[in-house]
């Protein structure tokens, strides 16, 4: 199984997310992972960067690494025409490093045009348009199109890049998983359960590549770590489809009031006992999955790739 660096677009800017990249490669992870938010989930987070300006400095920065985003809402927010010219200058800057991760999205990022919140199936009704729209659109021809969600008039993306980014699509139920074995070129999917990663093959997915992503917080004391894991990503722990429909940060520190330092901790790595961060990855890799990609919380980054290059990222060579 790879081991990725998962880039946190709601915890770093710009350069930070740039940085932080560098070290993931010279560390030896394989890929990089990288978030697509308008908000982060909370204010303590306290970012969110235009993830496509982060990844023209990404590509010039990380000259081996391919670049996932995870995952982009191409529906609302911006429109599939508009998403599929952006991605597919990605993967020019990119040079065949490119992979256009998609998903539902969230309302927390997707409802700022005062556009209504569909529900879930709408949503995924949306994205199987939105995909096939900008399959159409990175063929180079002019393209009109008048779907039932999405009209495009006159439309024709000049620059793409030698090779097409494959698409891979998330999903968290089955409905979505099965919208992602049908129209996807690989899956993302964040809990190592095997059964996810089985309905995805089974439903069409066959042999394509599953990619997971998982957090921790390394560092010297373990109770800081989760502390400091706690206060940043205790929204990590919310159920059901909290995730998908609170609109605000604002919303998501309510709800994470009822999320304890000990539920954070259940799933998260924490502290410098490196046997429990192998444990985490090796979750994913007994589940099925080909990549895995983590993100460190908090700071001490360089303490943390220099940690997983000697004694983490060994064990999945």
């Amino acid at each position: 199984m790879k081991i990725g660096y998962f880039l946190s677009c709601e915890e770093f800017g710009p350069r930070d997310l740039v940085h932080q990249a560098r070290l993931a490669e010279e560390a030896g992870f394989s890929d990089l992972w990288i978030s697509d938010h308008y908000h982060p989930w909370n204010d303590v987070q306290g970012q969110s960067p235009f993830v496509w300006g982060v990844i023209g400095a990404l590509s010039e920065a990380t000259p081996r690494m391919t670049v996932t985003t995870s995952v982009t809402c191409p529906t609302l927010r911006v429109h599939p025409a508009v998403i599929a010219q952006a991605a597919a200058t990605a993967g020019a800057q990119l040079e065949g490093r490119f992979i256009f991760g998609v998903g539902t999205g969230e309302a927390l990022n997707e409802h700022i045009l005062g556009d209504p919140w569909p529900e879930a199936d709408v949503r995924l009704e949306m994205l199987e348009e939105s995909v096939a729209l900008i399959r159409e659109l990175w063929t180079g021809r002019q393209v009109s199109h008048d779907g039932v969600h999405y009209h495009v008039e006159n439309a024709r993306i000049y620059t793409l890049p030698e090779t097409l980014p494959p698409i891979y699509v998330s999903g968290f139920g089955p409905k979505a998983i099965d919208v992602a074995a049908r129209i996807g070129d690989g899956f993302c999917f964040v809990a190592p359960e095997a059964e996810m990663v089985q309905r995805f093959r089974d439903a069409g997915g066959g042999d394509k590549p599953v990619q997971g992503g998982t957090k921790v917080c390394w560092g010297e004391d373990e109770a800081t770590c989760r502390q400091t894991a706690h206060r940043t990503w205790a929204n990590e722990g919310l159920p059901g489809e909290l995730a998908q429909i609170l609109p605000t940060p604002a919303h998501f520190e309510q709800a994470s009031t009822l999320v304890t330092e000990e539920m954070v901790a259940g799933s998260v790595a924490c502290g410098p006992d490196l046997d429990k961060h192998v444990a985490q990855l090796q979750a994913y890799a007994d589940a099925g999955f080909d990549e895995v990609y983590v993100q460190q919380i908090g700071t001490g980054h360089e303490g943390f790739f220099e940690a997983y290059r000697r004694d983490v990222l060994p064990h999945f060579a």
